[in-house]
């Protein structure tokens, strides 16, 4: 067997960490070519770029998973890791390559479903969901250090060291998965034949969404990711920008603020998600993180002084909570021969927003002119506040974040369907076994088989 020892988690915890790490140092650096290259529709290239390598995620994980369950996850999780981490070092050689790589790299992006795969060939089930909270702990971790790290270095020794250093990681990442990542899945678990046929059903993008409308329960909890994960996937590609170059903060408090909201998240989704979920059971947990983060993107919408972008920082923690409880309300009320056909279903709708979110945000920015043509002056003065707002008049004075309304708005919609969900007798248990037993169970041996896509809902419920 190649690599070190017998395949374990660590492997996988190593493996992400280097990363996402790699990623996070290069926060600070990002953020400074992105605006030199698209100084004027900053926000609308940077929601193209971000949409596309999400739409190209989410049609070609289904079939990656579906060629590592015959060819073993070694080779995948090489190329994933080696495609993702390629636009590294073309940062400091050419901005506009760099971005086009990012955006084509969207193919290959998808280590998180080749690493949950991995986990679940070398795990018993009672020992999974500990060690999906292990790797996803280990991704929280490195993004809560990296981004201090490498704004830091950026200050002290300019951004170019930074690059480098994360192409080295980068690399050693990619050296450690030839050298010392065995293989997970024996070769008796693998089809026969090398030219085995693949089943284009299972690796087919869209399978799972066309399933949505068998059950209504089904296409309320997918209705509700939709509306809620929308919203926080565009955030995601774009808020650190917002903070950088509109709200004016430093790339040291922009650093910091992700350390400080990681933490507060990793804690809501442990100690807090806990008492919720004893205390006021789980559909209400659900609708408590919905209302937390529709006050969380009000409050981004509204701010426009540094102290409410942290305030409700504090309370996006808090909004964390959602998708770790619906995923627990999936995995506990569905049969285990069941429980992949739901999950690939709500992560097939996530995979979605990933492409969708940045791309509505990017628009909506571009739609509501704001705009960063004047953020070289800003920082040269020192000043905080946001370069369109100098004209009392102008729109962006009464809501300096458009995208972030239009995201409390979705979900509130989000909220407003999730109190039809019924909490107990969710789909797929045993006595609506007759109803499902020509959609969703034809279709439990393949959801079995993907891998990939079932540990990414039950990771968030840890």
């Amino acid at each position: 067997r190649q690599g070190i020892g017998e395949p374990s988690v660590y492997h996988a915890v190593v493996v992400i960490f280097l990363e996402f790490f790699a990623w996070g140092l290069l926060t600070t650096p990002m953020l400074t070519v992105l605006h030199q290259t698209f100084p004027q529709h900053t926000f609308l290239m940077n929601g193209l770029i971000h949409g596309v390598k999400g739409l190209l995620s989410f049609l070609s994980a289904p079939l990656i998973g579906a060629l590592s369950d015959v060819w073993g996850r070694k080779s995948f999780l090489l190329l994933t890791v080696f495609f993702t981490c390629a636009p590294i070092p073309l940062m400091k050689i050419s901005p506009w390559w760099y971005f086009a790589v990012i955006s084509m790299s969207g193919v290959f992006a998808v280590t998180f479903s080749v690493i949950f795969a991995y986990v679940a060939d070398i795990t018993q089930e009672h020992e999974r969901s500990t060690a999906y909270g292990l790797v996803s702990a280990t991704f929280a971790a490195s993004l809560v250090t990296s981004p201090a790290i490498g704004a830091y270095l950026s200050q002290a020794y300019g951004d170019t060291l930074v690059v480098v250093l994360a192409s080295g990681v980068a690399l050693l990442d990619i050296g450690f998965i030839l050298l010392a990542v065995p293989e997970s899945l024996p070769e008796e678990m693998r089809p026969v034949s090398w030219g085995a046929p693949i089943s284009w059903e299972q690796a087919d993008p869209f399978a799972s969404l066309r399933k949505v409308g068998q059950d209504s329960t089904v296409l309320l909890i997918c209705i509700t990711v939709f509306l809620s994960y929308l919203p926080e996937a565009g955030q995601y590609s774009s808020f650190f920008l917002y903070l950088r170059q509109v709200i004016g903060f430093s790339s040291e408090t922009v650093a910091a603020f992700i350390g400080v909201v990681g933490i507060l998240s990793i804690l809501a989704q442990t100690i807090v998600l806990g008492i919720l979920m004893r205390s006021i059971g789980n559909k209400n947990t659900i609708l408590l993180g919905l209302g937390f983060q529709i006050l969380q993107l009000a409050w981004y919408g509204f701010g426009s002084q540094p102290w409410m972008m942290w305030a409700a920082g504090a309370v996006a923690a808090m909004s964390s909570i959602t998708f770790p409880a619906i995923s627990a309300m999936v995995s506990r009320n569905a049969d285990p021969d069941q429980q992949g056909v739901v999950q690939g279903m709500i992560t097939g709708i996530r995979g979605l927003c990933n492409g969708l979110g940045p791309a509505l945000y990017g628009f909506v920015f571009y739609l509501f002119h704001v705009e960063l043509n004047e953020m070289a002056e800003v920082e040269t003065l020192g000043k905080a506040p946001k370069p369109n707002m100098a004209n009392p008049t102008d729109e962006s004075s009464i809501i300096p974040g458009p995208p972030f309304l239009f995201g409390a708005c979705s979900v509130l919609l989000s909220l407003l369907v999730a109190l039809f969900i019924p909490e107990h007798n969710l789909v797929l248990r045993s006595g609506s076994h007759k109803k499902h037993s020509n959609g969703a169970q034809t279709h439990s041996p393949q959801a079995g088989g993907s891998d990939g896509k079932e540990p990414l809902l039950e990771d968030s419920s840890v």
